[in-house]
């Protein structure tokens, strides 16, 4: 499955909860999902707190999951293209240097 399917399967699954409607207790704005996704990738780091490596992978698979759903959602709001954002990205990171 790649970006764009993963990301036609979240719509799917957003839309099934009702979280598109107008009247939605979960609003798909941007700034929404943005603060999931910040939410989700601290759920990530206390799989560490107080260790070098996850101690439950299950746990950190479901947690890493979360957060590319947010991010597959908020590309898709936001109107941006993740998979070409990405290969955008690697090439910037191809010409810099870090010390």
């Amino acid at each position: 499955m790649d970006i764009k399917q993963l990301s036609e399967e979240m719509h799917r699954f957003v839309a099934s909860k009702g979280w598109t409607d107008a009247d939605s207790p979960r609003p798909q704005t941007a700034r929404n999902i943005a603060t999931s996704l910040v939410i989700e990738a601290a759920e990530v780091l206390e799989q560490f707190q107080w260790e070098d490596d996850s101690a439950d992978k299950s746990e950190l698979s479901s947690e890493l999951a979360d957060v590319m759903l947010y991010r597959l959602q908020l590309a898709s709001i936001s109107g941006i293209d993740l998979e070409q954002a990405v290969l955008d990205k690697l090439q910037v990171n191809y010409g810099r240097s870090w010390k």
